[in-house]
């Protein structure tokens, strides 16, 4: 079991999760067992400041009497992960990693009160990882959710990366959604962005090597031309706990587009958050030399494979897991808090955990 540990360790992910009961029902991926822990150190606010000259204000930091408040975990289901939120028609639907059978759904008016919906999908291939959903607003009005799962169709060499991207269709956040197929195999972690153009790109990570790639796309369901790689772990921070670039999510803020994404193993308490910047969605892309901007300290381990979406109070808020303890373990849980850019330009945040912080 120590050489097994090892081996993920150095791969950086084969995830593991439950929610709402026992973690060791949850297996999936390499079929290795999610270590149970107990609650970290004392936990408290850290600021996540990166250096970038000129900060605007930031969001208040600890609430105040009569305030409206949340603390971390936001949501009772231990164990979930690599969340995205959708707003649809003034409601956020909340898809984490969870029982790698299928995708759980969460409702809420306001990111702090969450109701738990039936699974909207579920696949049979299992590995069912790192959701995303994408309301196709300017086209059709459809839902898509671009999944993970293992790859049955893949040779046993190609193990433990047996792994695809697909895309399901539905006409409602709840679902139910239907399988539309195969977009690419051998890869992780699908995200959708659209310009302001409306022209759509399709981000994933390429395995083994967790690539980050970008495919131009015709539609939500069509790829359209050559995809490109943008991003490899080369940096120190990225090979912490084994070498990794994955989970992108894509911002863009006075035409600049700022790809975000995680790093280094999320097995480790060392897994982060950074970005890179370029003029064009497709790159080149260069990493912001204040790397980390969300990372381990004073109680908080591993943040990381986060999606960003609008407050009700109009800020922007950035949803992620943290770990639970410094183990190397998949024992997550499920965060928020606000994310910010400066007067430079620069993506600030501020993690936080069990304290009380104001309220979106």
């Amino acid at each position: 079991m120590d050489a097994a540990w090892g081996f993920v360790r150095g791969l950086g992910w084969g995830r593991s999760t439950g929610c709402a009961v026992p973690w060791r029902d949850g297996l999936c991926a390499l079929g290795l067992m999610a270590s149970l822990a107990s609650l970290g150190d004392e936990p408290t606010a850290v600021p996540a400041a990166a250096p970038g000259g000129g900060a605007a204000p930031a969001p208040a930091g600890l609430a105040t009497s009569g305030q409206r408040t949340y603390s971390n975990p936001f949501i009772d289901c231990r164990g979930a992960a690599d969340p995205t939120v959708l707003l649809y028609e003034g409601r956020y639907y909340l898809y984490p990693t969870t029982d790698c059978k299928g995708y759980d759904v969460f409702i809420s008016d306001d990111l702090v009160h969450w109701e738990r919906r039936p699974k909207c999908y579920t696949d049979a291939r299992g590995g069912v990882w790192a959701p995303d959903v994408f309301h196709h607003a300017h086209g059709d009005g459809k839902v898509y959710l671009y999944y993970t799962v293992d790859d049955p169709a893949a040779p046993a060499t190609a193990k433990p990366f047996a792994k695809l991207v697909g895309v399901a269709v539905a006409d409602h956040p709840l679902g139910p959604f239907v399988d539309r197929g195969v977009l690419v195999r051998g890869a992780i972690d699908g995200h959708l962005f659209r310009d302001d153009d409306g022209a759509l790109y399709l981000y994933y990570v390429l395995v083994p090597g967790f690539r980050i790639t970008v495919q131009p796309m015709a539609d939500p369901l069509t790829p359209a031309g050559e995809p490109c790689e943008v991003l490899r772990p080369t940096a120190p921070w990225e090979k912490r706990d084994g070498h990794v670039t994955e989970g992108p999510w894509m911002l863009k803020h006075r035409g600049s587009y700022y790809l975000m994404y995680s790093g280094s193993g999320a097995m480790g308490a060392d897994y982060a958050i950074g970005y890179a910047t370029a003029a064009s969605p497709l790159g080149p892309f260069a990493r912001y030399d204040g790397n980390p901007i969300a990372q381990r300290g004073d109680g908080i381990f591993g943040p990381g494979h986060h999606c960003t979406v609008p407050g009700p109070d109009g800020r922007l808020w950035m949803i992620y897991h943290q770990k639970n303890t410094a183990k190397t373990d998949w024992d997550r849980f499920l965060a928020m808090d606000p994310l910010w850019f400066d007067e430079a330009g620069v993506i600030q945040t501020r993690l936080s955990r069990g304290t009380a912080q104001p309220a979106p």
